[in-house]
Parts: C-alpha cells; sequence; structure tokens
C-alpha cells in the first residue's frame, strides 16, 4: 500500500478495557479471587449458578470502580441497576453475565495522553461498569479436548470503554499506558496483561480524511501486550483500507489477533449491538452511592501521574524525560516524591539521577522490587546533602558510601562517611604538597601545557585524584593544579 493511499484515509479507533479487580473474594460471592490457583478450586455453588443461590455485590469492588471513574474525570451514577447479559458462555455456569448496562456506575469522564513528541491528547471516557469475569477454557499441546476452569469466573472486573477518539496505533499505546499505570497508582488491579488481568479489545474503523462519518467498525480480540494492540490495529487499518480501495464493504464483526503473524481473522458476525438480550437482575437491589461514600472514596485517592508530573516539572524543575521516567511506575515516584521533600528544590535534580541511576541499577542488578530496597528515602537524602554541600564526590559516594549503606543500612551516611575517611579533604597544604608531587611526575606533560595544550588539565586532575582516593575538593584542587601548571605562585 502506498503512503499516499493510507495517508488519504483516517483511523478511527476506540479501546475496552477489562480490568480484573485486586479483591479478596469474587464480584457477587465470597468465592476466594486468587490467581494460580489448582483449577476449579475456588468456587461455591453461586459460582455455579446453583438454582436458589443468591448474589451479593462486592463493596469493595464498588470502591475500586469508584476511584477509577473519579481518576478518569468522570460523573458518578448514584443509583446502581445490575443487569444478565445473556450469551453463550461455555466458560460461565450460570450461562449469563451479571453486569451494568443502563447505568454504568462511571460516565463522560477524559484521560489526557502525553504523546512522544510532547503534545497531549484528550481520549473522552464513555463509561465504566462493573461486571464478572468468565472462567477459562484451555487446550493442552497435544491434546484434542477442552478443559475448563472455572477459578476465574465471578472475578470482578471493571471495563473502561473509550469514545472513539484515538487516531493513531501510538496514541491507543499512550492510552493503554495510562490506563495500565492509573490502576497500579490506584491499587486496583496489577495491569499484568500476559496474566491477563488487564485485557484489551480495539474497535477500528477508516474513513476518508475530511469525512464527517465513521466507518463501519471491528472490534479485534486476543491481545495480551501494548505491543500487539499496535501491531493489531496496523494490520486492522491496512486490511480495511484495502477492502475499500478495491470497492469492497466492511463487515461488522469480531476478529482475533493471532501474534505469530501479525494477523487478524474472523470470528464473529455482529448484525447488530444489541445481541445480548439485556434485562434487569431481579436478584440484586439497586446500588446507592451516598454521598459519604462517595466523599470518603474520593479522600483515599492516592497523588496520581499527571499530579506528580506537574509538581516534578512544575515545583522541582525537572525535565519532561525525568519527571515521565519517575512516574511510570507508582513505587518509584512514591519514593523520588518523599526523597525530594526531603531536600530543597535545588537538590531536586540530583535527587532524580540517583533514583534513576544507582537506585535503580541496584534494583535491575538484584532483580529486586523497590519496596526490598534497604535504604529509606531519609538515607538517600543523607548522601545528596553532603554531596551538594561540596563535603563528599559523587564518584566516591557512589561506589564507596553508597554499597556500604546497602550493607549497613541502619548507618547514618555522614557518620559513615566519616568512618570510612571518604570526605573531601580541603586542607590547603596537604593538597598543594600532593599537586606539587603530580607536576614532579610529569615534567614533560607539564611543557606541553605550558606549550598551549590546555586539554591535559584533565589528566593532571585525574592523577590527583587518584592520591587522594577521590577526596581532594575538586575546586580546590582544581585551582591548586592551574597555578602550578601556570607557574604562579
Amino acid at each position: 500500500m502506498t503512503p499516499e493511499t493510507l495517508a488519504s484515509y483516517q483511523p478511527v479507533i476506540g479501546l475496552e478495557v477489562h480490568a480484573q479487580l485486586l479483591t479478596h473474594s469474587k464480584m457477587y460471592s465470597a468465592d476466594e479471587n486468587e490467581y494460580g490457583a489448582l483449577p476449579n478450586t475456588n468456587l461455591s455453588v453461586i459460582t455455579l449458578g446453583h438454582p436458589g443461590t443468591l448474589p451479593r455485590v462486592n463493596r469493595t469492588a464498588v470502591e475500586f470502580a469508584l476511584k477509577m471513574g473519579l481518576a478518569t474525570n468522570c460523573q458518578i451514577t448514584r443509583t446502581n441497576l445490575f443487569a444478565r447479559k445473556n450469551y453463550f458462555y461455555p466458560d460461565l455456569p450460570k450461562g449469563y453475565q451479571i453486569t451494568q448496562d443502563k447505568t454504568p456506575i462511571c460516565h463522560g469522564g477524559h484521560l489526557d495522553i502525553r504523546l512522544a513528541d510532547g503534545s497531549t491528547r484528550r481520549i473522552g471516557i464513555t463509561r465504566i461498569h462493573l461486571e464478572e469475569d468468565a472462567g477459562k477454557s484451555m487446550h493442552l499441546a497435544g491434546e484434542t479436548e477442552t478443559l475448563v476452569d472455572l477459578n476465574r469466573a465471578g472475578v470482578p472486573l471493571i471495563e473502561i470503554v473509550s469514545e472513539p477518539d484515538i487516531r493513531t496505533e501510538e496514541e491507543a499505546y499512550a492510552y493503554l499506558a495510562e490506563i495500565k499505570k492509573l490502576v497500579e497508582y490506584l491499587g486496583i488491579c496489577d495491569g499484568n496483561m500476559e496474566e491477563g488481568s488487564l485485557r484489551c479489545d480495539a474497535n477500528v474503523s477508516v474513513m476518508r480524511v475530511g469525512a464527517d462519518k465513521f466507518g463501519t467498525k471491528v472490534e479485534v480480540k486476543n491481545m495480551n501486550s501494548f505491543r500487539n494492540v499496535q501491531r493489531a490495529i496496523v494490520h486492522e487499518v491496512e486490511r480495511q483500507i484495502t477492502i475499500l480501495e478495491n470497492g469492497g464493504e466492511i463487515d461488522s464483526e469480531t476478529r482475533g489477533f493471532d501474534a505469530a503473524s501479525g494477523l487478524t481473522n474472523g470470528q464473529r458476525s455482529k448484525e447488530t449491538l444489541n445481541d445480548y438480550r439485556y434485562f434487569p437482575e431481579p436478584d440484586l437491589p439497586p446500588l446507592v452511592i451516598s454521598d459519604e461514600w462517595l466523599h470518603r472514596v474520593r479522600a483515599e485517592l492516592p497523588a496520581l501521574p499527571q499530579q506528580l508530573y506537574a509538581r516534578f516539572t512544575g515545583e522541582l524543575g525537572l525535565s519532561d524525560y525525568d519527571a515521565s521516567v519517575l512516574i511510570d511506575q507508582k513505587e518509584i515516584a512514591q519514593y523520588f516524591d518523599e526523597l525530594a521533600r526531603l531536600l530543597p528544590p535545588a537538590s531536586a535534580k540530583a535527587a532524580a539521577n540517583w533514583v534513576m541511576g544507582p537506585v535503580k541499577s541496584y534494583l535491575n542488578e538484584n532483580a529486586l522490587e523497590l519496596s526490598e530496597f534497604p535504604l529509606d528515602p531519609g538515607q538517600l537524602a543523607g548522601i545528596i546533602d553532603l554531596i551538594e554541600a561540596g563535603k563528599l564526590n559523587y564518584s566516591v559516594a557512589s561506589k564507596q558510601l553508597f554499597p556500604y549503606l546497602i550493607e549497613h543500612p541502619q548507618a547514618n551516611a555522614t557518620g559513615a562517611a566519616e568512618q570510612l575517611g571518604l570526605l573531601i579533604q580541603a586542607d590547603t597544604g596537604e593538597l598543594q604538597t600532593l599537586v606539587d608531587q603530580v607536576l614532579a611526575a610529569n615534567p614533560a606533560k607539564v611543557a606541553e601545557y605550558r606549550a598551549g595544550k590546555k586539554s591535559l588539565t584533565g589528566m593532571f586532575m585525574g592523577e590527583l585524584m587518584k592520591l587522594t582516593s577521590g577526596k581532594a575538593d575538586p575546586k580546590l584542587a582544581n585551582q591548586l593544579l592551574r597555578q602550578g601548571l601556570e607557574g604562579v605562585g
């Protein structure tokens, strides 16, 4: 397909994200919500849909949905009704799904995403509703039978449905990344797409550039990574444009995505969108969200990624890159935020460099989570204070003091630096003696310097730092070196 043909069409994309909620029990029963349990062990007669059993709404799941709605600037539905969605679920024992139809708990919100070029786009959130997950059908290698694990049946979900505001695969990636960060910051979902706790379906259509009517949309399913969502969108856009360019029509259908081939394939025709025969769930009364309940949930919201980004770039003056890296992971962002509050604003860049440098390197090299990092923000602030005060060299701090404190996490940065003899030497007389020693040992280089090769200053500084084990005051050392090299004094 030529770039000109591709550019003559506008993709229109909406995403449906299902997030499994980190509750202890299921959506409508007390059965345990645990990933990785032995198959068909987290079950009861309620999950199995036995006659005479009654569902009951999980209060924590409701609060998690409210948190996501507030975080995405949604309006909250105060009186919620539940509905039965009738569809053939081979792995949902009841034969229907309890969900929300006419009264999603959250609606009319938006999410701002930041793109690689620094621009931002606002993506509308149509609705967020509560529902239960289905079980899992499994096909073992070499086996023709289908095995069913019903542990996942009844696990609480929120479905986050965007407006068709996304126009490129890059925007889709940025939107998903922002959703993932939000559910992790809120502590409502672990965001693990490989384990299926975060799943995405993409509604994709194309229309001529300048047209005012959307094309026929296709729903693409079976994507287990952000990258695969991008790949599926790229393929589907090109597939639809090819059909239209050849005079064909787009079928309204669901299509699966094959990660191995990068292609989508037809699954089920969708002649009508309302083919689920929704009707009110007769066993659940209306769920009313009171002012008091909503205010309490709002008060429990943590600082969210965009709020921290604004603080890091505004109050602390960090670059877009530094702030974006820091907020990418909740634990890193919170650690840095606490660290920065212990230091003057002028030290924020140094703090960011330490967190993104030595701290993350230590965690990566040792395959640790930040919760397992032995130094609290106060101890790291102590190291940075010593460097900023000119009492400690960064190289010495990162190579000697930092590892020592990791091995002795109860130690104090200043006390440890004194004990190890790492503090900068500011004795002019002692340093002058060492400067004279360096110059006397390198007469040829001194002559080259005096002949105009000023770049040799770095070599002399390196030799001096070796003699002092990196503990010389850099400013004083540089001053004495230059005086010696210039023959001053």
